[in-house]
């Protein structure tokens, strides 16, 4: 199962993601992605440092899916935090092209998310 580690910056509260380094990225795409246990249990202890020293706040494991070839959040408030606002995509890390890339699921329309 691949995982990432993701937390929100203490600094301006912005999403971001643990690299291979142990650095905060805020572009999902260059997060490290975690397939066995032993590293996620070193990556989260790094996260965990890193909160210690409050560079970041919450730092947990996101699982992901394989989507068209291209690793996503398995979950729909993953998606959103690591992409940006759903009512504006010239907004967040889409508009930046640091969002994952996700394939549009069937409930959902690409144009507008429903209330």
């Amino acid at each position: 199962m691949n995982r990432i580690v993701t937390a929100n910056r203490l600094s301006d509260g912005v999403v971001v993601f643990q690299d291979a380094n142990g650095a905060w990225i805020e572009d999902f795409n260059r997060a490290a992605f975690l397939s066995d246990e032993a590293a996620l249990a070193v990556a989260l202890k790094r996260a965990q440092q890193s909160a210690a020293d409050n560079e970041v706040v919450e730092p947990y494991a996101v699982e992901l899916a394989s989507r068209a070839g291209h690793f996503a959040p398995k979950a729909l408030r993953e998606e959103i935090r690591a992409s940006g606002p759903t009512v504006r995509r010239d907004l967040g890390k889409q508009a930046q092209g640091e969002a994952p890339t996700i394939v549009q699921r069937a409930s959902r329309e690409a144009s507008h998310v429903p209330l």
